[in-house]
């Protein structure tokens, strides 16, 4: 689950989907617990110090989600007892982090991606995750962009370069069950 913030939904483009996205998400975060399957709740965190900004960030010098904030908090709605939380820096949950390093740990062959936005973070995920050779599924009625039509081009993009399958969160609930779901790109 990815950068379910509270200051990615300050805009109104992002926070007519939060009832939407929260209820997806905390589906799939019950139906992976059910399964055993680890539940990894990625924050992006900045420090004000500017050390850790990005290009954008620091060109504009602007920067959010700092450390200690209310907008660096995960939704309150999220159910995540029991997950890991791992905090980042840029786009990609592997950059500089030991997303890696956990998914080995866990025994973990394949990831389910949810949140936001679809085309930075989540497609940044989610070709650092092909690099690794792990399969990734895209929960889409989890996911939010935005500009949906980026959205839908990202999500092209990552069905039919990288053959990562998009799914529903029913659809995904069905195969963590271990029943056979029909998963129709």
């Amino acid at each position: 689950m990815i950068d379910m913030q509270m200051g990615f939904f300050e805009a109104e483009e992002l926070a007519q989907h939060r009832a939407r996205l929260v209820s997806s998400c905390n589906q799939l975060i019950a139906a992976a617990r059910d399964a055993g399957a680890p539940i990894i709740a990625v924050r992006t965190v900045h420090k004000e110090d500017k050390s850790t900004w990005t290009l954008k960030m620091l060109e504009d010098d602007q920067g959010y989600l700092f450390e200690g904030t209310g907008q660096a908090r995960i939704l309150p709605e999220l159910d995540l007892e029991g997950s890991i939380e791992l905090i980042k820096r840029r786009d990609s949950a592997f950059w500089a982090t030991e997303l890696l390093t956990l998914l080995l740990q866990h025994r973990v062959a394949s990831l389910i991606l949810s949140g936001v936005s679809s085309e930075t973070c989540i497609a940044a995920t989610a070709t650092d995750a092909f690099s690794a050779n792990l399969p990734v599924f895209l929960a889409r009625d989890a996911l939010a962009s935005a500009d949906p039509d980026f959205e839908d081009v990202t999500l092209k993009f990552l069905k039919d370069h990288y053959r990562q399958r998009i799914l529903t969160t029913e659809q995904l609930i069905a195969q963590l069950a271990g029943g056979t779901a029909a998963a129709k790109d």
